[in-house]
C-alpha cells in the first residue's frame, strides 16, 4: 500500500479520535463513582496491593520531577523506576537555585495534582479526554525512561489505559476513569504520610524534603508539612468534584 493511500485513512482515524476526545460525556451513575472510590481506597490501604499499584504513583512522582526540570530549563537525562517502588530522575544544570528546588519539590505533589486535574476533567464531563491525556503523559514518560523495569512498568500501565480507551464499554471506561482519579488522590497522600519516617535516614537515602533543606535551608519539617497540605487540599478539592451530588444540590428559594 502506498503512502498516498494510507494518508487519508490515517487522517480519518485522527479526525474521529479528535471528535471523541472533544465531546463531553454524560455523568455516570452515582454507584460507578462510589465504587471507583472504594476500589481506589482498597488499593491504597492494602499493603499487598499497594506494593503493585503503588508503582503507578512512582511513575507520576518521577514524571513530575522530569516535567518541572524541563520547564525550568534543566537538561533531563532520564527516569529510572525500580521494583521496590522507588525511582530517580536525573537532570543537568545548576546545582542550586529555584529551578533545582522546584524540580525537587515537584515529586511528592505531582500524583495529587494529577488526581485533582483528572477530577476537574471528569467534573467537566471530559471522560474520554482524561483517558487519552493519560496515555499521552505515559507515552512522554516512556520516552525518557532509562531502565528495563521502568520501561516495563510504564508500558503495562499505558497499555492498560489504552485498552480501556479503545475497547471497553462506556460504563467500564467511566469506572476506570473515576477509579484512576480517586487512586491518584488517595495514592498521592500515602507516600506523604510515610515521608516523616524516611527523612534524614541515611540507611534509606535522603528524601526530597532532605534535598530541599540542603538547597534552601528551609527546615525539612516545613517541606513535609507543605507536601501534606497540598496532598490533603487536592484530596478534598478533587473529592468534592468527584462526588455524585456535586453540582446537583436542590435550589432553595426563600420567600418573605
Amino acid at each position: 500500500m502506498t503512502p498516498l493511500a494510507v494518508t487519508p485513512l490515517a487522517m480519518t482515524g485522527l479526525a474521529r479520535l479528535v471528535d471523541q476526545v472533544s465531546v463531553s460525556q454524560a455523568v455516570p451513575p452515582g454507584w460507578v463513582v462510589g465504587a471507583g472510590g472504594l476500589v481506589a481506597l482498597v488499593l491504597v490501604a492494602h499493603s499487598g496491593l499497594w506494593r503493585l499499584a503503588g508503582k503507578v504513583i512512582t511513575i507520576a512522582h518521577e514524571g513530575g520531577h522530569a516535567l518541572v526540570s524541563l520547564m525550568t530549563g534543566r537538561q533531563l537525562e532520564g527516569i529510572r523506576l525500580h521494583a521496590d517502588s522507588s525511582g530517580v530522575t536525573r537532570s543537568r544544570g545548576r546545582r542550586s537555585g529555584p529551578g533545582l528546588a522546584a524540580t525537587a519539590a515537584a515529586g511528592y505533589i505531582s500524583p495529587s495534582a494529577l488526581g485533582a486535574a483528572a477530577a476537574w476533567l471528569l467534573d467537566a464531563h471530559y471522560l474520554t479526554a482524561m483517558l487519552w491525556l493519560t496515555i499521552v503523559l505515559l507515552a512522554a514518560t516512556l520516552l525518557v525512561t532509562r531502565n528495563a523495569f521502568g520501561v516495563l512498568a510504564v508500558l503495562v500501565t499505558g497499555g492498560g489505559v489504552l485498552a480501556v480507551a479503545l475497547f471497553a464499554s462506556v460504563v467500564v471506561q467511566a469506572g476506570f476513569a473515576y477509579s484512576s482519579a480517586w487512586f491518584l488522590l488517595f495514592g498521592g497522600l500515602r507516600p506523604v504520610l510515610e515521608l516523616p519516617r524516611r527523612t534524614l535516614k541515611g540507611r534509606q537515602g535522603l528524601s526530597d524534603a532532605d534535598h530541599l533543606f540542603r538547597l534552601t535551608r528551609i527546615p525539612t519539617g516545613l517541606w513535609v508539612g507543605l507536601f501534606h497540605l497540598v496532598s490533603l487540599a487536592a484530596l478534598v478539592g478533587g473529592g468534592l468534584l468527584l462526588l455524585p451530588l456535586h453540582g446537583h444540590l436542590p435550589h432553595v428559594s426563600v420567600h418573605p
